[in-house]
């Protein structure tokens, strides 16, 4: 919310056609808007003088183009759900942010207001086990797990958690993690014209019955809109999942773009799940199924039904971690039930819980984007890489004209992995990065590497500096760092370790 009152003029009243409820003032109640295609706006969030010529250009573009030319997602109201309506909700979260208007907030700092609102079905017994949360959305979230009693001191350069995320990451890699996955947002797509709807939605090709695929999703812009996964679970029944913070904002595209005979359900409250991911993965599912989950029964990138314990599964071979990995969905009913049958099989295997600091770590290392942080709106699949998952050859899909001029014409910039000679801090996001005092760039995620035992960083850098081998340096915390480009995937390069 802003201390200025909303622009609120009767242009805009008439722009978005009835869809605010104004209050005498002239100010909307803002809320949830989806089926009015990109008519709304989200008047509370103006930041004041300082920003208001890019606030207007943005608006300008938006009621002219149909899309802003930068990503103003921070302006979205699909930022919030339904939750963020509750009056207890509002005074707590609003009274945080006035007084905190002008405080610095710590890269690792867990602010309380308006917590704990959602809780995952094991949120019990994974506080018991020492979870730290943070939230998402209105959703708690484990952090990582630390011995009773402990707690994180916020600072700028690596907290006294450094250890505690650490020994999380290498127990993943040298034995098996548990990762609670009710962070993942999970749609559900039927009905007779859903392939049909899907293969245009989708830049991908369409995965086959029992198989997975990675989903880039464009605007007609041929920016991004999604970095999704598509499953295709047979008899015509297909999920899309991502994250949990975009619900709103996914299921507005999703409805504006809604074709006849499509039915698209948000069930991300009502499936949870976790991941096992780890060398001894396997060993540790097999345990719990009667069915077989061998390589060859259920390869990288497929997709089931299966019995996990009394668990009614559905079960995909997949992996952010660069580990073997199953995503095990469940109904939220069963959350609780699933965790202490994976973990009664896991005892003897090393399987520990670990949070999504460490499952950062594992992806850094592995050289995967993530969305608003790699993957936005106002980027495209030649900058972050998602043109590899693009099916050009297939038939016509939304953005499909842009992306083929983009590939045709090459990108100026790019996502490129760097390892930065960081000593007590590194990289978060949004640091420069220099060539010989010239800015070429900025970094959009990092963090340390426990397995490489090197600070890692992924960059959106000028094409001319984002080769193999290019010396560069990135500002962490004020300090100047050396800093140079390598391979992507420092681990695992060929990807072995998730595909066996």
């Amino acid at each position: 919310m802003s201390a200025f009152p909303c622009l609120a003029t009767a242009g805009i009243r008439k722009w978005v056609n009835g869809a605010f409820t104004f209050t005498p003032d002239g100010n909307p109640l803002v809320g949830p808007v989806r089926g009015l295609k990109n008519y709304w706006v989200a008047c509370g969030v103006m930041a004041g003088f300082s920003q208001g010529g890019g606030v207007g250009k943005s608006l300008a573009e938006w009621m002219i183009h149909g899309e802003p030319q930068a990503d103003i997602f921070g302006m979205d109201i699909a930022r919030y759900g339904a939750f963020a309506a509750n009056r207890e909700y509002l005074r707590q979260t609003t009274g945080q942010f006035y007084a905190r208007r002008f405080v610095m907030t710590f890269p690792n700092e867990r602010l309380p207001a308006g917590r704990p609102l959602k809780r995952p079905g094991a949120y019990d017994g994974m506080s018991a086990a020492g979870a730290e949360w943070t939230a998402s959305w209105g959703l708690e979230i484990p952090a990582y797990f630390a011995p009773m009693g402990f707690r994180e001191e916020t600072t700028l350069k690596r907290s006294n958690a450094f250890d505690i995320v650490g020994d999380e990451v290498l127990q993943v890699r040298r034995a098996a993690g548990l990762v609670d996955t009710t962070a993942f947002s999970r749609y559900a797509v039927s009905g007779p014209g859903a392939e049909a709807w899907l293969d245009r939605l989708l830049a991908c090709r369409l995965p086959k019955p029992g198989r997975a695929k990675l989903a880039p999703m464009l605007g007609p812009d041929g920016r991004l809109k999604g970095d999704l996964t598509v499953l295709n679970w047979g008899g015509g029944e297909y999920w899309i999942m991502g994250s949990y913070y975009l619900r709103e904002f996914h299921m507005r595209w999703f409805e504006a773009h809604i074709a006849e005979g499509v039915s698209i359900a948000d069930i991300s409250d009502a499936m949870s799940g976790f991941l096992v991911t780890g060398p001894n993965a396997r060993r540790i599912v097999e345990r719990t199924t009667h069915q077989e989950v061998s390589a060859a029964a259920l390869p990288f990138m497929a997709c089931g039904e299966f019995d996990i314990g009394m668990v009614r599964a559905r079960v995909a071979r997949l992996s952010i971690a660069g580990e073997l990995g199953f995503e095990i969905n469940c109904p939220a009913t069963t959350h609780s039930t699933l965790r202490e049958t994976l973990l009664a099989a896991g005892e003897d295997l090393g399987l520990a819980e670990i949070g999504y600091y460490a499952l950062n770590s594992l992806r850094l290392e592995k050289s995967f984007g993530i969305w608003s942080r790699e993957f936005t709106q106002g980027y495209t699949p030649g900058q972050t890489g998602l043109d590899r998952f693009i099916a050009f050859e297939k038939g016509d899909f939304i953005g499909r004209a842009a992306a083929l001029k983009e590939r045709d014409a090459g990108v100026s910039r790019r996502i490129a992995t760097l390892e930065v000679d960081a000593v007590d801090a590194d990289a978060s996001g949004f640091e420069p990065v220099w060539s010989k005092g010239r800015r070429v760039g900025f970094v959009t995620s990092g963090g340390y590497g426990y397995t490489l035992g090197k600070s890692v960083a992924l960059a959106l850098l000028d094409d001319d500096f984002a080769g193999e081998g290019t010396e560069l340096s990135v500002h962490i915390v004020g300090v100047e760092r050396p800093a140079r480009v390598i391979a992507a995937s420092p681990y695992d390069a060929e990807g072995k370790a998730m595909r066996q």
